[in-house]
């Protein structure tokens, strides 16, 4: 049934809580640890779940937006649905889908796909849910759960039509997660979103970490295929922790997480230390400075706002330190184009501009000329196609023969991350 397209988004929770009740209430049928924020929402996410499956619970986790199929989505176990589960979860909550939009309340696409996550983990049973906002916080249909964890990764600009032209406006959306009673863990946050986060946490009486005072990264340091960490967390400090990632964002996503699920803990008892390793070594986060091929390095990264692409660029920097780098870039047009194209210039000796699959993709023209603006006319390729796109970068890459290190960026979007996984064949985004 025709749901509409994902980016259309109405602030409001009538439909889904309408829907949750006719449904029997299933989020409220585990604890949840709920993620908000406009960067490394599901890199945490992945992390904490990695950390409680480590510790043999059942764990939901529910992210968005895909990168390959919808059914990354919900996982269970560490893995989507399989396709006869999915179909089965939406036709279980069909007739209730169906009740609720014969009440002239039809629920948009991310509410069905949020309903089928919070059903799925209830009829399994899970032992925790870990659940990714869409979009902003307070009117974000994830929002009907009460998390007993809430965290809240960085803020910086991004939907600002819809979540508000400021930085403190766009946390206040966000810190609607943070429920009375629960536990706010903050990732370092410019100034007037920390401010907010904290008002708000005071006002809903909820126990608040911050990183970098209650928990943080002590050190890091560079290691193959990652970074080793040293991490303080809420009850313990962990030393030697091996996380195959890449960048400081990525460590402090680590220390995030680690506290989430110290603070969803019962009693003082910390973590085993070797269980904190062990589950560490087993985290992926797929389109998140991946590198999906070498000879020459292919990375892919989602970045689409001018904060994540800062936190890419500056891993790039510190753990490839390429000779010459090459940009293959599709972004949506409703996006800071010009702000993330500025970022990406100091850093790219070429940048091939392209489109991906999405209709909110910018003309290809059009990214042409803004990025000829920037990085002027002989540095900048056009090409209508991502595929053809690709192998122009990997060649220009190849130009820089024996004396190589060069490496290829794929980026500028969640679907332009995505598409490129599926024609370079980097696998299941699991």
């Amino acid at each position: 049934m025709e749901r509409g397209v994902e980016w259309n988004f109405e602030p409001t929770l009538d439909r889904i809580a309408a829907l949750m009740d006719v449904l029997g209430s299933p989020q409220h049928s585990y604890p949840v640890i709920h993620v908000a924020g406009t960067n490394g929402k599901s890199s945490t996410t992945r992390m904490i779940e990695t950390i409680l499956r480590e510790r043999n619970l059942r764990v939901g986790r529910f992210t968005s937006p895909h990168l390959i199929s919808m059914r990354e989505r919900i996982c269970l176990d560490g893995a989507p649905l399989s396709e006869e589960r999915f179909v089965e979860v939406y036709e279980d909550i069909a007739p209730y889908l169906e009740m609720i939009d014969a009440q002239g309340r039809r629920l948009s696409f991310f509410e069905t796909l949020t309903a089928m996550a919070f059903a799925a983990f209830a009829d399994a049973p899970v032992d925790v849910a870990v659940i990714e906002t869409g979009m902003g916080g307070s009117f974000d249909a994830t929002n009907v759960a009460d998390g007993a964890v809430a965290v809240i990764t960085p803020i910086s600009l991004d939907h600002v039509d819809y979540l508000g032209p400021d930085i403190a406006t766009i946390a206040g959306e966000k810190a609607g997660i943070i429920k009375p009673g629960a536990t706010a863990i903050l990732a370092q946050q410019e100034l007037p979103a920390a401010e907010v986060l904290m008002r708000k946490a005071a006002e809903a009486g909820a126990t608040v970490a911050r990183e970098g005072l209650e928990f943080g990264v002590l050190g890091r340091e560079l290691a193959v295929g990652g970074q080793l960490l040293h991490l303080k967390s809420l009850k313990e400090t962990y030393e030697e922790v091996l996380l195959p990632l890449y960048g400081a964002h990525q460590a402090s996503n680590a220390a995030c997480a680690l506290a989430a699920v110290e603070a969803l803990s019962v009693g003082d008892e910390p973590l085993d230390p070797e269980l904190v390793r062990q589950a560490f070594l087993q985290v992926r986060s797929p389109g998140r400075l991946e590198v999906v091929r070498r000879g020459p390095t292919v990375l892919v990264d989602a970045a689409h706002n001018p904060g994540g692409m800062q936190a890419t660029l500056e891993a790039v920097h510190e753990s490839f330190g390429f000779a010459k780098l090459i940009g293959v870039v599709a972004m949506f047009a409703d996006k800071d184009v010009r702000g993330i194209l500025e970022l990406l210039e100091p850093m790219m000796d070429e940048i091939v501009v392209t489109r991906n699959s999405s209709p909110r993709s910018m003309d290809v023209d059009e990214l042409a000329v803004l990025a000829e603006e920037i990085f002027g006319p002989d540095r900048v390729r056009r090409v209508g196609r991502l595929d053809e796109a690709i192998d122009m970068g990997i060649g220009l890459a190849d130009e820089a023969g024996e004396f190589g290190g060069a490496g290829v960026l794929i980026t500028g979007s969640v679907v332009t991350a995505g598409d490129a996984r599926l024609l370079l064949k980097a696998g299941e985004a699991t």
